[in-house]
């Protein structure tokens, strides 16, 4: 947990130079980003909102996102990830959205995916994805890695932009 605060720390004072601003949809991280960044004291100045997106009823809910709008797509999968990303960015008029989906374990999702499985977008000028394999069962280190792997795509893209 100390390498995630540690990691939204850094994060947190970028976006306090550049004067930018950030909204969070995660899943199996089960709120890890949002905390970490939450945690940074002076979290007002960037942290707009976001939510645990663990069921599609929360999927409708906390994004407004229909039956029509996941049309062909499934979680845990790049293009879901980039959905949120991008919706969660748009909905609370944020200069990065950031998401993440997957299965934390101790077993694998509905979807074929063992757990250690995770996806996902930062959501910015441009909008890129990634995905994560852990190979591990324990739930708990899934989700700090996954939590991890999130913030760090988020901090190389703020400082490539």
């Amino acid at each position: 947990m100390d390498k995630l605060f540690e990691q939204a720390r850094a994060i947190a004072a970028m976006l306090i130079a550049k004067n930018q601003t950030i909204a969070i949809a995660e899943s199996s991280s089960g709120g890890l980003i949002s905390a970490a960044l939450l945690a940074v004291p002076g979290a007002s100045a960037y942290y707009l909102g976001g939510g645990v997106i663990y069921t599609p009823r929360a999927r409708h809910r906390l994004l407004d996102l229909t039956r029509e709008d996941m049309c062909g797509l499934q979680s845990a999968t790049e293009p879901y990830a980039v959905l949120l990303a991008e919706t969660v960015r748009q909905q609370f008029s944020a200069s990065w959205g950031i998401a993440e989906t997957g299965a934390a374990g101790p077993t694998g999702n509905p979807y074929g995916n063992a757990a250690g499985h995770c996806c996902f977008a930062v959501a910015g000028v441009t909008t890129v994805s990634q995905t994560l394999e852990t190979r591990r069962s324990d739930r708990l280190k899934n989700m700090v890695a996954f939590a991890g792997a999130a913030l760090t795509l988020l901090e190389q893209r703020m400082a490539s932009s």
